[in-house]
């Protein structure tokens, strides 16, 4: 009888912002000797920590990171993007005898690292632009509701605002002929290779609102004009002006609204990302719930089945 062959185990400290991943997955990395992989679709991009909400220096110099502040924001990021780099990074964080932690908000990345993601075609900027002119004509309603007919597994993991996703895979199936779907599910993905064990942090809805409520206060105390006074002078991705915090301040900039108005858009834009990402991590199967305080000692654990 042949010896199974062991597995090495990779991390994901995931859930939504605000519920305290980084400072709890640098106290576990401490204990475990991990290294810590961020899953944010933002945190890659240089030159705006405040509004990407980057681990802090003392954070950093505790425990070495990866993917953070290492992209230009005049480039695009995608899932595919991150998958590739996190490959690497895991690759060189088990050459040195560390435990590889994944951490962040951005559920899709995390689940395509995990299960795989198909190779994408080629981009067709033409339909890409036919398919946005289309939006800003009609709405993006009327694009959702064309992926629910011919895509309804992947329309109803998506939200119907997010307009990149909903574009994107009207655009595979226009180009492929066969729907992302059905081309995620066929494609594989880091758990065939390593045990991978998975952590969603999350905490009472209030104490979480609580917590991004003041995160913006902090966010604006911090420099968050500044810092998109900066970016607008650059030619900036779709992907960069999609974190929060950029359109908000964009519009005070604009003289649309009062820097207050903008606080309090950002607090309730962040807290409704907070609850979209909640819905999309109750998707995830064989997940292990922690709640509480970040303190490692303080947490419950709960089994998703």
């Amino acid at each position: 009888m042949k010896k199974k062959k062991h597995k090495p185990p990779i991390l994901f400290i995931l859930g939504p912002t605000g519920a305290g991943k980084s400072e709890f997955a640098v106290k576990l990395a401490k204990k475990i000797g991990g290294e810590i992989i961020s899953c944010d679709s933002m945190q890659v991009y240089k030159r705006m920590p405040i509004m990407s909400q980057q681990p802090s220096f003392g954070l950093r110099k505790a425990i070495p990171h990866h993917l953070i502040g290492t992209l230009g924001p005049s480039q695009e990021w995608s899932a595919a993007d991150f998958i590739r780099e996190a490959r690497k990074a895991t690759e060189g964080i088990l050459k040195r005898n560390h435990v590889p932690m994944v951490v962040g908000g951005t559920g899709l990345y995390a689940r395509a690292l995990i299960k795989g993601l198909f190779p994408a075609p080629p981009k067709d900027e033409s339909l890409r632009k036919k398919l946005y002119a289309e939006a800003k004509r009609k709405g993006k309603k009327r694009l959702y509701e064309r992926l629910l007919k011919i895509d309804p597994v992947y329309a109803s993991k998506i939200h119907q605002n997010d307009l990149r996703r909903v574009v994107r895979a009207l655009e595979v199936y226009e180009v492929t002929g066969t729907p992302i779907s059905e081309q995620h599910r066929k494609t594989e993905g880091i758990e065939k290779k390593y045990e991978t064990f998975v952590f969603i942090l999350n905490r009472p809805r209030k104490d979480l609102y609580k917590r991004i409520n003041e995160r913006v206060e902090e966010m604006f105390s911090d420099g968050l004009v500044a810092e998109v006074k900066r970016l607008k002078k650059l030619k900036m991705s779709r992907t960069a002006t999609a974190a929060l915090g950029y359109k908000e301040i964009d519009g005070y900039l604009k003289g649309e609204y009062s820097p207050e108005a903008a606080k309090e858009l950002l607090k309730k834009n962040t807290r409704h990302y907070a609850k979209r990402q909640l819905t999309w991590f109750r998707k995830e199967k064989g997940a292990t719930y922690l709640y509480g305080k970040s303190d490692i000692s303080h947490c419950k654990t709960r089994k998703r089945r």
